[in-house]
């Protein structure tokens, strides 16, 4: 009889192969499988282990000059870094979302506008007590309360059309990029 190779240890392999077989804790391949594995292990999401949310930004004096941070856009709180940010490959625009019908060749062709107009993150600390026995809800800005984004353990599908899994979005309506100066200033970055 022929044996084969688990397709959960198969993707293993891709995996480590993709980050230069090596175990890369920083890489978006790494933080996104871990979440994945998380939501196997635990469907509950009743105890989540602090090594999956990212530290709050609020929390730490500086940030390296070689990130951006982003704030709320309404009061101004920092949220995320660049670095917790979970890209992911282009989806096929409009058209994947085939079931809604959209008819005008316009839409379909995107009309010049930015595909993706989400950011995919890893959580963050401040998001756990949104996160903590629930599947899906809104993200919120921790200072002022004011709609920041979604997330789903199960996914959801970015604007683009890809389907991220788990989905923790942030619009980017919502927020604003700045780079941090070593002295500690901010300056909008260029977009």
């Amino acid at each position: 009889p022929r044996r084969r190779v688990n397709p959960g240890f198969q993707g293993q392999l891709k995996l480590y192969e993709a980050m230069g077989c090596a175990v890369d804790s920083s890489s978006a391949l790494y933080k996104r499988y871990r979440l994945e594995m998380l939501t196997e292990r635990d469907p509950e999401l009743q105890d989540l282990p602090r090594e999956v949310f990212a530290v709050d930004p609020t929390r730490i004096c500086q940030t390296p000059n070689t990130e951006v941070l982003y704030r709320c856009r309404k009061c101004r709180r920092a949220l995320f870094r660049s670095s917790s940010i979970l890209s992911h490959t282009e989806g096929s625009g409009p058209t994947a979302f085939a079931h809604k019908r959209i008819t005008d060749p316009a839409q379909l062709s995107g009309g010049g506008r930015e595909k993706c107009t989400s950011y995919f993150t890893e959580p963050v600390q401040w998001m756990e007590p949104a996160l903590l026995g629930v599947m899906e809800g809104q993200l919120l800005c921790p200072k002022c309360m004011s709609k920041l984004g979604s997330f789903s353990w199960r996914g959801e599908q970015c604007s683009c059309g890809r389907w991220v899994t788990p989905a923790f979005q942030i619009h980017k309506s919502r927020v604003d990029e700045v780079r941090t100066l070593s002295a500690g200033n901010f300056q909008p970055a260029k977009t």
